[in-house]
């Protein structure tokens, strides 16, 4: 790879409109696997709730879809019905809690349809546990590749995140944004937001930014009926936008730090665009730094692979560095459906491996077998964990006492070492 070069990567706020879908999907997982946990039949070793949850939002009108089965549906006249008002209401609360309270799009005004119905027996038929000479076995919930990467290049700035720059600081300016939005210091922003980071890098290493552009919803005018300008909103969050990058990163050129470049941005949410869950892949993983495999992972229980498999993948990477056997590691795992074990397993540690990748692909899967009931039980998945993971990144968090992120513990790094 070459040496110095710059990289470019975004990342987009909780209220922007695909965001909007992604958490009201999650919302509604967490809402199945609670009331499992709640009726004690979800626990490490089992899994009742199955769900493939797609969310639509655009004026006025939140449409919600997909399959499954759990403890939120039940059986009317031989049809598999699901609880269409509690899932309304779980709606609801996320777009309140997101902010939305405008003419298009509203938490009260948006009109909510809930076509969600039940699994199809030819799914559930592959993917539920059959007995093995192993013990309980899920397969895998559909066919595909996931990827997991991990570096070491933002430790410096961010300990034990193991991200890629560009991504890490673009999440970290909207974040730093969505917290000032909230807490009434920025009370003239809107939900919907976007930053766009380039970044410098030097014999390999991030050194600074070269472009920050930033776009973000707003009031028409201030407290004050001031009409907003982009030239006043550019300078309501510069200061904002450099707390959230390392000490002289913030481009020195005034014009190398771009906001709204098209103009006003008051219409935004669903409202101005249509939303809709697992659009924004890149965004969720790492900024087009490392290969994804094309799968989504909002309203999506822990027996697919797309979602389960892609933390598995991160979880190993992150660890392969963290124990110190390499700079960067990049891990791809592809599945069949309905069987357990992966097709195949790649380990690529991009010239900056300490021990031999042959090596720690015999080695990885015998400290973490790959199935899906022994990713699902290890990360501890079956926990109302995922609406959180819906903004600003699954990756490069910090994991939880509640067992959220647990994909990003590095308590497998000394059994690598001791096996290497």
């Amino acid at each position: 790879m070459r040496a110095s070069y710059l990289f470019t990567s975004e990342s987009v706020s909780e209220g922007h409109p695909d965001k909007v879908s992604d958490q009201i999907s999650d919302a509604i997982l967490d809402a199945f696997i609670e009331k499992d946990v709640k009726l004690g039949i979800a626990d490490d070793s089992l899994v009742n709730t199955r769900l493939g949850c797609e969310t639509l939002c655009t004026t006025n009108k939140i449409v919600i879809a997909g399959e499954g089965r759990g403890q939120l549906f039940r059986t009317i006249h031989g049809q598999s019905v699901v609880d269409r008002e509690l899932i309304t209401q779980i709606a609801r609360d996320v777009v309140k809690d997101i902010g939305y309270d405008q003419n298009g799009f509203s938490y009260h005004g948006a009109d909510v349809e809930v076509l969600l119905h039940g699994q199809s027996p030819d799914i559930a038929m592959g993917v539920d546990a059959k007995k093995k000479k192993s013990g309980e076995e899920e397969g895998a919930g559909d066919q595909g590749m996931m990827f997991g990467y991990a570096c070491t290049e933002s430790e410096v700035y961010q300990k034990g995140s193991y991200m890629p720059a560009p991504i890490y600081f673009a999440h970290k300016i909207l974040k730093v944004l969505s917290e000032k939005r909230r807490n009434g210091q920025l009370a003239d922003l809107q939900p919907d937001a976007k930053s766009q980071v380039t970044v410098k890098y030097v014999n390999g290493k991030p050194v600074g930014c070269t472009k920050v552009v930033v776009s973000t919803q707003h009031n028409e005018r201030s407290r004050n009926n001031k009409k907003y300008s982009p030239g006043l909103i550019k300078e309501m969050i510069s200061t904002a936008v450099e707390s959230a990058l390392p000490k002289g990163w913030m481009p020195a050129k005034s014009s190398d730090f771009l906001v709204n470049p098209t103009g006003n941005f008051v219409v935004g949410g669903p409202d101005g665009d249509c939303g809709l869950t697992g659009r924004k892949i890149i965004v969720d993983t790492y900024g087009g730094y490392a290969p994804h495999g094309g799968g989504a992972f909002s309203g999506k229980d822990p027996t697919k692979v797309d979602r389960s498999a892609a933390y598995a993948a991160r979880y190993l990477a992150k660890n392969v560095v963290a124990a110190g056997l390499a700079d960067r590691c990049t891990i791809q795992v592809a599945y069949a459906i309905g069987v357990a074990d992966p097709m195949s397993l790649l380990v690529d540690t991009h010239g900056t491996g300490k021990v031999d990748e042959k090596k720690l692909e015999k080695i990885l899967p015998e400290l973490f077998r790959l199935t899906p009931t022994n990713i699902r039980r290890t990360l501890k998945l079956n926990r109302p964990i995922y609406r959180r993971t819906a903004a600003y990144g699954h990756f490069g968090r910090s994991p939880e006492k509640d067992g959220g992120f647990s994909w990003e513990k590095t308590d497998l790094a000394d059994a690598l070492k001791g096996a290497v």
